[in-house]
Formats: C-alpha cells, structure tokens, sequence
C-alpha cells in the first residue's frame, strides 16, 4: 500500500509516499516560486500525476496539510500566506485527478499533532495537543481519539488567546499571544525594548531595528544580552500561561512544543512548565507531560500521510 502525503506551506510544497507502517518510500520538495491561486493548486496536481506515473504501488489515499483553514463542509480551503487561497476549491480541483481515491485534507496545525500521535512522541496517546510556535501560533488538538474541528474548523487559533488586560489595538491581526510570543512576536518585543530603553547598547542595537528576528533574539540571549534576556523571559511566561489554560479545558497526556521556534526555545521547557504549574488545573497538570515535538518540521507529512492512511482504514 502506498499513502500519498502534501504538506503545502506558503513558500514550498513537500510531498512524500509512505507504507502503512510509516515507513518513508519517496520525498521531495518544490518551491511554491512566488505562485498564486490557481497556479499554487496547478504545481500541487502536477505533483500527484507525477507520482501517479511513477514506479510506486498503487496510491491508495492522499492526505493534505494546509497552512490555515480546511472547510469541511465545501472542501475549500482559507491560506492567508497564500494570495488568491481565500477561498480555495482544493479538494474539487484534486478530486478531478484523484478518481475513486480517497483525498483527505486538514490543517497543518492538526496534521502536526496526528503525525505525532502515529509517528513521533504522542504515541499510544488518545489526548494530546502539539503547540506550534513559529511566524505564528496555533494548536493541533485531540480529543478522545479524534481532532477538533468546531464549528467552521478553526479550532485551534489559539494565538488569539487572551492572556494580558488591557486589549490594545495591536492585537487585531494576530492575538494577544501570538502578539507577545510568536516568532515575529518575539522580534517586535525586542524591538519595543530596545526603542524604551535609551541606555541600551548591547549587539541588537547593531541590527537596526526593523531587522530584528528570533534568530537574532536567541542568539543575544546566549550572550547575557539584557534586552534578550527580558524578551525570552516574557516569552516563556506567555508559553506557560497558555499551556495551563490548555491543560485545564482539555486535560491531555501530552503537549508537544514544536515550530520553528523549538528549536532554539527547547532548552526553555523546564521554566515553561514551571510557569504552566502556577495556573492551571492541579490535578491536570500534574499528570500531563510537556515535551518537544519528536518529528521536527517533518510533522506536517506525517500527519497527512495519517489522514490517508484513516481514510483507507474507514473505507
């Protein structure tokens, strides 16, 4: 059996054939090159057919990872990092080259936590939630077996997580979370730091400040850099916050930490936990466990090629 897996973000196209053990047969990667609409679903058809054509057995189910919105109800698909993706008839245009094979598509958000859950630390576990922290933030959530969807499948935004009063404007376009600790949020606080503190002359004064990125951040933080210091330290005490509030509503056996950003925040998870341990449920928290993602940036491939292998399972 062969599963056919997309994870689509908005500057490449990953594709992988994987057996229904996991094992990975064929991968490749192609640059999205600047494409737009149409053509971003066109690259993404070409790759089918191509290893339709190929020398692997029989493709028995395609998964597709999406960065943003899967509408369950129509099969289109909202990618705000992808122009003309506002409303994307995906699962039609793959639909009219796929034939009889099952074609599954989800966020990659969801698609990070079941690859985890098949492939990577989240194994044997029914509950869990993989937090992906990179230019952005957002949640892949499982319940009892099965991810969360909600009402319109935009669960998991939890970037928009109220965790500091009073609302400022700022926090229109991406949340309150993400505002303070995403990987631009990162750089925009230190940014802010460096423009409050007329003292400051430590090596992110060199950058310039509409230079700045995490990359940057970290690397200052390794120096005692004091702007660093204070914008990592801001940064873990909004992950912990936002984790306690995940262990209270959903009590899950594992948070998995993953995104570009660990990486270099891993060496965090001790004091993120901590500050998870001040605020949420007791009881939860003490049985959870918070660990980094296993599967890396390889996550969002495994989870689709999970979704084909659910699809072939419920057929």
């Amino acid at each position: 059996m062969s599963l056919l897996a997309i994870d689509l973000g908005g500057t490449k196209l990953a594709i992988g054939v994987f057996d229904e053990n996991g094992k990975l047969l064929f991968s490749k990667e192609d640059s999205l090159g600047g494409r737009k609409g149409k053509e971003v679903g066109e690259l993404i058809s070409e790759n089918i057919i191509s290893i339709f054509n190929s020398g692997y057995s029989p493709v028995e189910a395609i998964g597709i990872a999406v960065p943003g919105i899967s509408n369950s109800k129509n099969g289109t698909v909202w990618a705000p990092n992808i122009p003309g993706w506002d409303n994307y008839p995906l699962l039609e245009e793959i639909r009219k080259i796929s034939g009889d094979i099952p074609v599954s598509v989800e966020s990659d958000r969801s698609c990070y936590i079941l690859g985890e859950m098949w492939q990577g630390n989240a194994k044997g576990t029914g509950n869990a939630i993989f937090l992906a922290v990179g230019t952005g933030i957002g949640a892949g959530i499982v319940v009892d077996g099965n991810v969360l969807h909600g009402a319109n499948d935009i669960v998991g935004a939890v970037g928009w997580m109220a965790l500091h009063h009073p609302y400022r404007e700022e926090y229109v376009q991406c949340g309150c979370f993400e505002y303070n600790a995403s990987g631009i949020g990162v750089a925009k606080m230190a940014c802010q730091y460096i423009a409050a503190d007329q003292q400051y002359s430590g090596s992110l004064k060199s950058i310039g400040a509409g230079e700045i990125t995490s990359h940057d951040v970290f690397k200052a933080f390794n120096e005692n850099d004091p702007v660093s210091v204070q914008v990592i330290n801001n940064a873990v005490q909004y992950w912990g916050m936002a984790i306690a509030n995940l262990i209270s509503i959903f009590n899950p056996e594992k948070i998995l930490l993953g995104g570009g950003l660990f990486g270099p925040a891993i060496k965090f998870i001790p004091a993120i936990r901590d500050e998870a341990m001040k605020w949420a449920q007791p009881i939860s928290a003490q049985q959870v466990s918070i660990e980094p993602s296993l599967l890396g940036s390889a996550a969002g491939i495994y989870g689709a090629a999970y979704l084909a292998l659910q699809s072939v399972q419920k057929k």
